[in-house]
């Protein structure tokens, strides 16, 4: 049986006698603890990431010792995609304002011309979204408003009744 197995007849009978290696304790020890960190990671790190949070709780441990153990166990780090919001639906009836600019940015006069953009900043609870009118003029922000939503009334309209 050690033959078919390929296994030391001394390693066999100290597995009869229940000895345990020191080695098998410690990767007993260590499996248990980059399961319960991975798992409280929300199954997003990979052997990297969880060999820094190993080292945080006072283990010294190689990465690609946590890799080895992490594929024998079965554990793969979650890719999420990046949530890109979504601010244009080109895909409507209605009718397109005329470019009336046509990439003249050069203006005489103030209050003449002016441009707006509608950015996103990500917070702790989710999104902001920035509004800035620009007078081309002065090269200068006329009006801005921040908003919780990407309605018209939320966003563009406080921004422009500031502007005016």
């Amino acid at each position: 049986m050690c033959q078919v197995l390929k296994v030391s007849r001394s390693r066999y009978y100290e597995w009869l006698k229940g000895k345990v290696s020191a080695r098998s304790k410690w990767q007993d020890e260590l499996r248990d603890k980059i399961s319960d960190t991975y798992f409280a990671c929300k199954q997003r790190y990979g052997s990297p990431r969880l060999t820094i949070e190993l080292e945080k709780q006072g283990i010294q441990v190689s990465r690609p010792t946590v890799a080895k153990l992490m594929r024998k166990m079965g554990l793969r780090s979650k890719i999420s995609k990046k949530y890109v919001p979504s601010t244009t639906d080109s895909k409507h009836d209605k009718p397109i304002s005329p470019n009336l600019l046509s990439r003249n940015f050069k203006v005489d006069q103030a209050a003449r011309v002016w441009v707006s953009d509608i950015s996103y900043l990500v917070v702790e609870e989710g999104f902001l979204y920035l509004t800035v009118i620009l007078d081309l003029y002065q090269r200068k922000v006329v009006a801005w408003s921040l908003s919780e939503t990407l309605r018209t009334e939320d966003t563009v309209l406080p921004a422009w009744y500031q502007a005016l």
